[in-house]
């Protein structure tokens, strides 16, 4: 995704809210060999940007004066209650450099899976996101979980997914829980309805007193 933004030489609060003002937003691009560099973008088109899944996740191209740069967005800053980015940071990219950063999760095929074709479980997502490490290359924009396999006490782990080439899991030697599977308290499944019916024994007719 292309991003255009312009050089910032006013900077404070005042500047800033001028800006604003202005129907600009104030961000910085760091990180690298070069010094940060205040820049300003068009505020609507960035809010609009930031409702993009892959605006997040994405190695995105900025343009400053005719050149471009890839960078990642890093932070920002919303107001309270308006439709108003307050800030943004950006980081510049280096291809040959690993990099962290936070990817969002896609659940898929919790309807076919066991757990809820089944037991009308409901599959709660533990994780929306997980931070992993890459070339900005192999960057994904998100990652599948597929829950075809999940059962009703089950769950899936970090450990379970299937990560695409070049991408590993950031979790500090632990390995936290994704998603699980269970039964609503006091919902009965329909296999379990069904054994029940089953092992119940037919009730006996009530025999009445024939007349003398």
């Amino acid at each position: 995704m292309k991003v255009i933004a312009f050089n910032r030489n006013l900077q404070g609060s005042g500047a800033s809210r001028r800006l604003r003002i202005a129907g600009q937003t104030p961000g910085i691009i760091y990180g690298g060999a070069e010094a940060p560099v205040m820049i300003q973008l068009d505020g609507n088109a960035l809010y609009h940007a930031l409702k993009k899944e892959a605006f997040h996740g994405s190695v995105l191209e900025m343009e400053i004066d005719g050149k471009t740069q890839p960078v990642l967005l890093r932070d920002f800053q919303m107001h309270a209650f308006k439709q108003l980015v307050l800030h943004a940071d950006f980081q510049r990219v280096d291809a040959n450099s690993k990099l962290h950063k936070k990817i969002a999760l896609h659940f898929v095929n919790a309807d076919v899976s066991p757990a809820v074709k089944l037991h009308g479980a409901i599959v709660s997502h533990v994780l929306q996101e997980l931070e992993v490490s890459c070339l900005a290359t192999d960057l994904p924009e998100f990652i599948t979980v597929d829950l075809t396999n999940i059962d009703v006490g089950h769950s899936i782990h970090v450990a379970d997914l299937v990560l695409p080439k070049g991408v590993t899991a950031i979790t500090h030697g632990k390995n936290p829980t994704v998603a699980t599977a269970a039964v609503p308290a006091g919902q009965v499944s329909a296999e379990a309805d069904a054994a029940a019916a089953e092992a119940a024994p037919a009730a006996a007719p009530a025999k009445g007193k024939g007349k003398k």
